[in-house]
């Protein structure tokens, strides 16, 4: 089966084509689509529909839209929805980590949240929208390679790595973008019953 996601974002298709290998996974840009989605919404909720809806108006095909944000508690959930254009809009991962840490700088409630919301726009144009979480802490300096975005600085409960420091495979088996997509998983099937 074909899933059709509003996104241009590589390292977003690369995670879900790892969490999704039985479905072919088609970004933008391999639909032909050659387009930036504005996210105007309030929400990851808001943006992620934006997206789905503007696909599904292309298309009219089962359109996914994903929108993901790091929502830290000292700072009144900031990030969140401005997690990718934090720094400026140039949405450069490096800079949105130092402007992170630079805000952080002799905090000490570093709790955070890792949120993803997906959402669905069916054939028939309603929609559906699920979410997946991960709770850690900002840890004082980036750590690790691997990811992107915010991983090198996002420890999860639980461990001592950041999710830069793990594997795909380790940071997949409880990432808020794999809990979304068990969320989605599940609808699916229940879609093609």
């Amino acid at each position: 089966m074909q899933l059709n996601i509003a996104t241009n974002n590589e390292h977003k298709l690369e995670e879900l084509r790892f969490l999704l290998p039985e479905y072919t996974i088609l970004g933008l840009k391999d639909l032909g689509i050659d387009a930036e989605i504005d996210e105007n919404g309030n929400t990851l909720e808001d943006n992620a529909l934006i997206k789905a809806k503007y696909l599904y108006n292309l298309t009219k095909t089962m359109s996914i839209g994903e929108d993901t944000g790091l929502e830290v508690i000292a700072l009144n959930g900031s990030p969140g929805v401005k997690s990718a254009r934090y720094a400026s809009s140039a949405n450069i991962a490096s800079a949105n980590i130092s402007k992170l840490l630079a805000n952080m700088e002799g905090v000490q409630d570093r709790r955070a949240r890792f949120r993803t919301v997906i959402a669905v726009v069916m054939a028939n144009g309603n929609f559906q929208i699920f979410d997946g979480k991960v709770n850690g802490v900002i840890a004082d300096m980036p750590k690790g390679s691997s990811g992107f975005g915010y991983d090198p600085i996002f420890i999860p409960d639980g461990y001592s790595l950041s999710f830069g420091e793990m594997t795909q495979d380790k940071k997949n088996a409880m990432s808020h973008r794999a809990r979304a997509v068990e969320k989605l998983i599940d609808f699916i099937k229940i879609l093609n019953q």
